[in-house]
């Protein structure tokens, strides 16, 4: 990235709305990838201004202070402090919830002292004047040297003033706010002075004494700088949390009669909606009874509401596959195509539905606020068993998917805790295994209605995440006898003012969020669905003739149909092929659990992701069926072992094959994410022996009982 590139930082402290304003600016035009080298998130984006001049964006990572705790607040300390970073905004616009107005004003105050040139922008001002609040921001501005503009990112009332500020190209560097004493100015003199070859006259006062706080892991300085100023600061015996609560306490008493004046509220702030809301929400034992009830109908919602558009898109690739044999005949043309390729990625695009709708919610509860009275209310119930209030929104995201659920768990200060997260998240049943539980919970459980409102599926459904969860907590138990730790853990969040959401930004998350989703898994599914329709089509030609004489002279025998004779030819045929030698290879470890070599096949493919089982089942039971009108649960329902005659799919298997998946690591790149974030290859590995092992005995137990 050229740093040549002009950049306009969106900053502010978590739950400031800060997205909702960069995703109203942006709207559709925004990118969300990872800064250089490390894991976090980066967000940017582009807008048109009035005169055609593009207009580039970036939305960091929400901190409270330039005194950092957190991996994704140092990245943005990192940034701002060091001029030659080639995300170094130009300007800032720093946005700041008017309902914690004194809270959100210490960043503020530290990132005008950095001489950003700065607008202030106070969000969510719709929601200010709910509750009656009135801000005077000529006041507010003229305290401290930078526009402040009152905007609504729901509304969008006041966006034509922001932009307008954003645009301006008249702009000066804002006066400092905070005077540093004499013998901290000095320190920063030489501190300053000692790293003068990379970052020159741009280091004010203000942003050396950043520096000095921080010489240990700041970036942008040379190791012999990074050594001189270890030295100075040795040298001056500079006590880094005194200086910090020193100057906190002094910004504090500077800015809080500003706010005195330039806020009028009404008397009784008790009156506030949120908190007399909070008094239910966060009960003891109204709270948990609300979320689980929440998560209920979550779970009912995914089976019952998305049956018709999933059938539409099951009959349209049944209909596709049709046609495509239809209009290029039989070939090994066409038969990759719909065999292959259609059936594979048909195997995914059906539960778009559901991943939808999972998203949705989980937005939608994000938006109003909901996700943060989660994790306040469960905070000491996880604090007992190793975890803290901050994991449950890794275990809650989970449920969508695992990856951006690990990465999350970055926010939290203690080591121990941060990794016994990491560690139990994947057994969280996450969007991937909802196509398994789909296609195999019909074989367990009948489609049926209980007290004329609960479907039985859905129940079914929601039992299985009900087990993974005890799972996560349980494992996370016995990793916190395990895990040795001598950090003390605390909470501190902000528990935001109850809003409407703001619809926008629901559906760009769940656009990014079903994308990612789509692609990542879709690239997959395409090369893994090509390969295994070459290795179901194709094997050792001797072997391959052999089976195709013996199913024809079994056929004759038997007095078979045409089209059984078809059936069983094909179904020889792909035991005789490379992916029926694979499967055969593994089939003695796994026919304890009910499983064939056909589901072998499945277990090994899917260690690429875990919904590629849908696909790679749809492919296999795709070759050589004259049935192509069938779906993969058909196909599977009329499965029957050649041997004994009876049904592949029983009650059992089905079960045993659920179980497996609700606790079976089958998923590389989420130990692709455990190794980036432990920086180590133990804790993966560890992560998939223990989850392999559970899913393993758990898996034969059920089998065993259940046959």
């Amino acid at each position: 990235m050229s740093k040549n590139q002009k950049w306009i930082g969106l900053v502010g402290n978590p739950n400031s709305g800060k997205s909702s304003l960069f995703n109203h600016l942006t709207g559709l035009r925004q990118k969300v990838g990872n800064f250089p080298g490390v894991t976090v998130d980066k967000k940017t984006g582009t807008y048109l201004s009035d005169e055609g001049e593009t207009i580039n964006l970036i939305d960091f990572p929400g901190l409270y202070s330039l005194y950092p705790n957190s991996k994704d607040e140092k990245l943005v300390v990192n940034i701002l402090a060091n001029p030659d970073d080639a995300f170094y905004p130009d300007k800032i616009v720093y946005v700041l919830d008017p309902l914690q107005l004194e809270r959100h004003l210490l960043l503020a105050t530290q990132i005008i002292d950095l001489g950003f040139p700065t607008i202030i922008a106070i969000n969510m001002i719709d929601i200010a004047k709910e509750n009656q609040l009135s801000i005077n921001t000529a006041y507010l501005s003229k305290k401290l040297g930078a526009p402040v503009v009152q905007v609504s990112a729901r509304t969008g009332e006041g966006m034509a003033a922001l932009k307008a500020h954003i645009e301006s190209k008249d702009f000066s560097k804002p006066a400092p706010l905070y005077s540093l004493n004499k013998e901290h100015k000095k320190i920063a003199k030489e501190v300053a002075d000692a790293i003068q070859s990379k970052q020159g006259a741009e280091l004010n006062d203000y942003n050396a004494l950043v520096v000095a706080n921080h010489y240990d892991w700041i970036e942008g300085i040379s190791d012999n700088a990074r050594q001189n100023a270890k030295h100075i600061v040795e040298l001056n015996q500079f006590d880094k949390l005194d200086q910090q609560v020193q100057e906190t306490m002094k910004r504090y008493d500077t800015f809080s009669p500003w706010i005195a004046k330039a806020v009028s509220k009404p008397d009784d702030s008790n009156k506030f909606i949120s908190e007399r809301i909070d008094r239910v929400i966060t009960h003891p034992i109204a709270g948990p009874l609300i979320f689980f009830g929440l998560m209920f109908l979550i779970f009912q919602g995914l089976f019952s509401w998305t049956g018709y558009p999933m059938d539409l898109i099951d009959g349209a690739f049944a209909w596709l596959g049709d046609s495509v044999k239809y209009a290029l005949g039989s070939g090994w043309v066409s038969s990759l195509i719909a065999d292959g390729i259609l059936a594979g990625i048909g195997g995914i695009v059906i539960f778009i539905p559901q991943i939808f709708f999972l998203f949705l919610v989980i937005s939608i509860l994000e938006e109003i606020g909901y996700m943060s009275r989660a994790v306040y209310m469960f905070d000491k119930l996880l604090q007992g068993i190793g975890l803290n209030g901050r994991s449950i929104v890794s275990l809650i995201s989970g449920g969508a998917c695992a990856i951006p659920a690990i990465m999350s768990t970055r926010t939290m200060k203690n080591w121990k805790e941060r990794l016994n997260t990491i560690m139990v998240t994947p057994l969280i049943s996450c969007s991937a295994r909802i196509p398994v539980y789909i296609v195999l919970i019909a074989f367990v459980v009948p489609d049926e209605t209980v007290g004329g409102i609960f479907n039985m599926q859905g129940l079914a459904f929601m039992g299985l995440y009900l087990i993974s969860i005890v799972a996560a907590l349980v494992s996370a138990f016995v990793f916190k006898l395990i895990l040795k730790s001598d950090q003390k853990s605390y909470l501190m969040i902000e528990l935001p003012q109850y809003k409407k959401p703001i619809w926008k930004n629901v559906f760009l998350t769940i656009k990014e969020k079903l994308w990612a989703f789509i692609w990542e898994a879709g690239k997959v599914i395409f090369v893994i669905s090509i390969i295994l329709w070459f290795l179901a089509s194709f094997g050792p030609k001797n072997k391959m003739e052999l089976a195709q004489k013996e199913a024809m002279t079994y056929s004759i025998e038997q007095n078979l149909s045409p089209e059984e004779t078809q059936n069983f030819i094909a179904a020889k045929k792909i035991e005789a092929s490379y992916a029926g030698h694979m499967g055969k290879f593994i089939e003695p470890v796994i026919k304890p659990l009910g499983f064939d070599w056909k589901m072998g096949i499945a277990l090994i493919t899917s260690f690429a992701a875990r919904e590629v089982f849908v696909s790679t089942m749809a492919t296999i039971y795709s070759i050589g069926s004259e049935d192509n009108e069938s779906t993969i649960r058909d196909r599977l329902a009329k499965e029957v072992n050649l041997d004994t005659g009876e049904k592949v799919y029983t009650p059992a298997v089905a079960m045993s094959l659920l179980i497996f998946y609700l606790f079976a690591m089958q998923c590389m790149s989420t130990l692709a994410i455990t190794k980036r974030e432990t920086n180590s290859w133990k804790w993966p590995i560890i992560q998939f022996s223990y989850m392999t092992a559970l899913a393993y005995i758990a898996s034969l137990v059920v089998y065993q009982l259940m046959r």
